[in-house]
């Protein structure tokens, strides 16, 4: 549940509340292909519940998710089609999120347009330190120790929000 809380300590109450209202509560099957590398998505996804494994072209696992992760977040910044699949494991159940409806709040709410956009930034930045840290790049002696499980302190900040928010988001969408 971790990376959920680098989107939802950004955003307001009522931005949250907007992602359940406009989301659709989806249940995705064991072996299901959610996300298929090179092909243009049309949603965003937030992972409310099962495993899944997001693969590269040739299948090879770069991750597994699960419950608070996000899925499609790259296209919906830059709009080139996913670098990556995605296959459940367990049966899953996500919040999609239409990225037209998206795009349209973004451009019409500035406010929820920073808010969103900063959340993003800190998770993407997040897992390309994750990434790097993992690939062996960089001189480890170059960088200030820290725990790999250490939270950003602008996540830090609003992390009891952020599981709050979490959890009254499935509550209304998991009943």
């Amino acid at each position: 549940m971790r990376k959920v809380l680098y989107i939802l300590g950004q955003l307001s109450d009522s931005d949250v509340d907007w992602l359940a209202r406009a989301g659709q509560r989806i249940k995705v099957e064991k072996d299901t292909q959610l996300i298929t590398f090179g092909v243009s998505l049309s949603q965003v996804y937030i992972v409310l519940d099962g495993e899944l494994s997001v693969q590269t072209n040739k299948g090879f696992e770069l991750a597994k998710v699960s419950s608070g992760e996000i899925l499609g977040e790259m296209s919906l910044v830059d709009s080139r089609p996913p670098s990556a699949s995605v296959v459940v494991l367990r049966d899953a159940v996500v919040l999609a999120l239409d990225k037209a409806v998206l795009q349209s709040k973004l451009d019409l709410d500035t406010g929820f347009s920073s808010r969103f956009y900063r959340a993003i930034a800190i998770f993407l930045s997040d897992r390309m330190r994750s990434t790097v840290g993992r690939m062996g790049y960089g001189d480890p002696s170059d960088e200030a120790p820290t725990d790999k499980d250490e939270l950003d302190e602008n996540v830090l900040d609003n992390v009891h929000l952020a599981g709050a928010r979490f959890e009254r988001l499935l509550k209304k969408l998991m009943g």
